[in-house]
């Protein structure tokens, strides 16, 4: 298990599929379970057009 924040709300979430994740990595998250891992430049750019969709808050 972990605690992730989403733009600024902390959650638990289980690591079972992703078990090598590491603090500061990013993950996609679905129903609570991390699914996989991104580079921080894949990351970055995917809350970039989240946020253009408005489907997520800045941080």
């Amino acid at each position: 298990m972990a605690k992730v924040s989403f733009g600024g709300v902390r959650k638990d979430i289980c690591l079972e599929l992703v078990p090598d994740a590491v603090v500061g990595e990013y993950v996609i998250v679905h129903v609570g379970f991390a699914l996989n891992k991104l580079d921080e430049a894949e990351a970055l750019e995917t809350i970039r057009m989240l946020n253009e969709m408005g489907e997520a808050e800045p941080e």
